[in-house]
């Protein structure tokens, strides 16, 4: 299903470039040349608040440093930006990579669950932003039919985020295990019920904790009214007169389009798409929407392919170390028994001093590998 509807929001975005000309497009990309790298970099400041609300989510006692946070909110982001995952795949890796770390396993899906809550709701606030100030810099016909058919869209996703939080309230977790007691054993479905219960009470506990939730929801909605520097800064490198207010309702109606077409992988064709319709409000030609839109598909590449990278880089570490023990063991093991041979062979039996002396040693080999296991979190 991603792989089909992916394709079909390529064939939109080929189409588009077409019908608005593609040595027009062409022109406009070359306008922009060099201007894609600070572009590129500038994306990193929206990146950084989302890390930091993200953060304030996660318990006091086991909280992340700065930079590891940000590290792993950037590998978030790359795998939702370029892997076929329905904005799921980053979350899921999130979570792993923060337990790694360190934070409990409950504590860092709570974190993940609130952090995505948060997301959506103050997305949703940006985009009523977006449009109040559509409706206050503009009262065209066009204006007023956009203005509306995006709080229609507003109302929904607001009862949808509406009965995430109620469900969340109720035990998300606890009623999904339920759901699935015919499908798994039961000795599957008692691990599973634990742990579902142990999630769902972090995120109640989570909604409790007042200043540090409210001061996630502040910093992430900064982060959405910050990103649309993005657009700001292609309208700069075009040329074209763009003001600040401007491109906060063209990236705020924009982003609101990409996140509903989740399922989209990378929204491909939605963000393009919403681009060319919402550019028209500002008397900006389809070439101009469509070179924004190649702007942000640039910045995911760049930004996005070091992080996957990183991801996959973290994640074989991770695979080495827990394979290395298991060969110590088998040396250990066949050592032991190739002395042992020896001893006997020589000496015709092994004195009880002698094997007691060779475990002991060897347990207190085997025992440095988990040691360095444990304390391997802490190298990336």
């Amino acid at each position: 299903m991603l792989i089909i509807t992916g394709f079909c929001g390529f064939l939109l975005v080929v189409y588009l470039i077409i019908a608005s000309g593609v040595r027009d497009v062409g022109h406009a990309m070359l306008l922009i040349g060099w201007w894609l790298i600070p572009i590129a970099l500038f994306h990193l400041v929206p990146l950084v608040f989302s890390a930091l609300a993200w953060r304030n989510l996660l318990p006091t006692s086991s909280r992340l440093d700065t930079l590891g946070i940000i590290r792993i909110r950037w590998i978030r982001e790359s795998i939702d930006s370029l892997l076929p995952v329905a904005s799921i795949g980053g979350e899921v890796a999130g979570v792993r990579l923060v337990h790694l770390r360190g934070v409990p396993g409950a504590q860092a899906a709570a974190s993940m669950v609130l952090d995505v809550t948060v997301g959506a709701a103050s997305q949703l606030m940006f985009v009523l932003l977006g449009v109040g100030l559509l409706l206050m810099y503009s009262t065209e016909r066009n204006a007023l039919l956009v203005a509306w058919a995006v709080l229609i869209g507003i109302a929904v996703l607001s009862a949808a985020i509406a009965g995430f939080v109620i469900s969340q309230h109720r035990g998300l977790f606890a009623g999904s295990v339920k759901l699935g007691h015919w499908l798994l054993p039961n000795q599957w479905l008692r691990a599973l019920s634990t742990g579902a219960l142990a999630i769902d009470d972090a995120v109640v506990a989570g909604y409790r904790t007042g200043r540090p939730f409210l001061r996630a929801s502040l910093l992430r909605l900064v982060g959405w009214i910050v990103g649309a520097g993005e657009i700001w800064l292609v309208m700069q490198a075009l040329g074209q007169p763009f003001g600040v207010v401007d491109a906060i309702i063209l990236e705020s109606l924009s982003s609101g389009v990409r996140s509903a077409a989740f399922m989209v992988p990378g929204a491909l064709g939605a963000l393009e798409g919403s681009l060319v319709l919402f550019a028209e409000l500002f008397g900006l030609s389809s070439e101009t929407a469509l070179a924004i839109a190649l702007s942000k598909r640039v910045r995911e590449l760049a930004l996005g392919l070091p992080g996957l990278f990183v991801w996959h880089w973290i994640e074989g570490h991770q695979l080495l170390r827990r394979s290395a023990p298991t060969h110590v063991e088998e040396a250990k093991i066949s050592d032991i028994n190739s002395n042992g041979q020896r001893a006997t062979a020589t000496d015709g039996s092994a004195s009880p001093g002698s094997s007691s002396s060779a475990m002991a040693g060897d347990s207190t080999t085997l025992g440095r590998p988990t040691a360095s296991r444990s304390s391997a979190r802490r190298i990336w």
